[in-house]
């Protein structure tokens, strides 16, 4: 998600009402249901993000789904990267053999320059490790710079599939086409085709399965929607609208009439989490509960720990790396009555959503 952190968090602190209410007595009159822990990037707080020791983090600290985005390579292989530019996640700048592939491409109407995923083969893509993304905020994880190649859409099934088989319990894929559109139109790779060869050659192209594809764009999903069973969810960023819908604004597409038209293609949508709940009260929008009137699961993104991530009134003393008061807004989240968040922070959350369940007892 090209989202800058500021976007992510508040601009308003939280009012004191809010702020002075016990994060366990705030979980408890959330729904009754308890929502499902998504795995963002997998323990992407703990270890660099798109990596399987990320994602067997987070399977191992109690995800019930793991959310690897999706990119592509020259010869059409799916991998695991946060965009396709690479320079931020992985350590494609220090290698001299490959900056004669440093370019400058448009990306949804911005200019960036860097390595691109497309722009490589898999074989060269693995000689590639993968490095923290925020290391100024997650120096834990940066220690772990340098030893993880980059995996493959294969790789992580397999893993997913060998979890399971060691810990007795389901494990859910949450994959995410990262700029299809683009990608069609400027290097002639259609992510819908091969996302759904891929589907279908794991057997997870049936609607129990447990798969979830999502993407900020319209046109890919109602593609997916005639050709495969699994279930699909369109992300909804803070403001503007689908890139391959440039007349649609977000902001029109999740009132009722939208949302019933969304749900013509899509199970479920994966907000920003400011659309569901109010910045100036963190009391719930009607955001969730007209989603579900419309049929649609409610996946918001992404609750993290740090300062960096927070609105102000939630900073702790430390600066942007130390931890804030995130359970409260975490239960302020889950009090929304949402299906199931994004975390970077999985075994925080949950905790906290253990400790709800118990009351809070020891």
């Amino acid at each position: 998600m090209l989202i800058r952190i500021a976007a992510l968090a508040f601009a308003l602190a939280l009012p004191a009402s809010v702020a002075a209410q016990d994060p366990a007595t705030a979980v408890a009159v959330a729904s009754s249901k308890r929502p499902l822990v998504i795995a963002h990037r997998g323990a992407s707080g703990a270890r660099p993000e798109h990596t399987l020791a990320a994602y067997e983090r987070a399977i191992d600290q109690g995800a019930d789904y793991i959310e690897p985005d999706l990119v592509v390579t020259k010869d059409l292989e799916l991998v695991a990267r946060h965009e396709n530019e690479l320079s931020d996640t992985t350590d494609v700048a220090s290698r001299e053999e490959f900056s004669d592939r440093r370019r400058t491409k448009d990306i949804e109407g911005q200019r960036v320059a860097g390595w691109f995923a497309e722009d490589f083969t898999l074989a060269e893509l693995r000689t590639l490790r993968a490095r923290e993304r925020v290391g100024n905020i997650r120096t834990g994880s940066a220690a772990f710079n340098g030893l993880y190649p980059v995996p493959t859409f294969a790789e992580i099934v397999a893993l997913v599939r060998a979890k399971e088989a060691e810990t007795g319990r389901r494990i859910g894929l949450y994959p995410e086409l990262k700029h299809p559109t683009l990608l069609l139109e400027q290097e002639g790779i259609d992510m819908v085709d091969l996302m759904v060869r891929a589907l279908r050659e794991h057997d997870l192209d049936d609607a129990e399965d447990l798969v979830f594809v999502q993407a900020f764009e319209v046109g890919p999903l109602q593609r997916l929607n005639a050709r495969v069973d699994t279930p699909l969810v369109l992300l909804i960023r803070p403001e503007g609208g689908p890139y391959d819908e440039p007349e649609m604004r977000w902001s029109e597409m999740i009132v009722p009439t939208g949302l019933a038209e969304i749900a013509t293609y899509a199970d479920g949508i994966g907000p920003w989490l400011g659309h569901v709940l109010d910045p100036s009260t963190m009391q719930p929008t009607p955001l969730v509960a007209n989603a579900h009137a419309a049929g649609l699961t409610v996946h918001p993104w992404t609750l993290r720990k740090e300062n960096g991530f927070l609105p102000g009134g939630l900073q702790n003393p430390g600066g942007p790396a130390a931890d804030g008061q995130y359970e409260r807004l975490w239960a302020a989240a889950i009090a929304t009555g949402a299906d199931g968040f994004f975390t970077d922070n999985v075994k925080e959350f949950v905790d906290l959503l253990d400790e709800s369940e118990s009351g809070g007892e020891d």
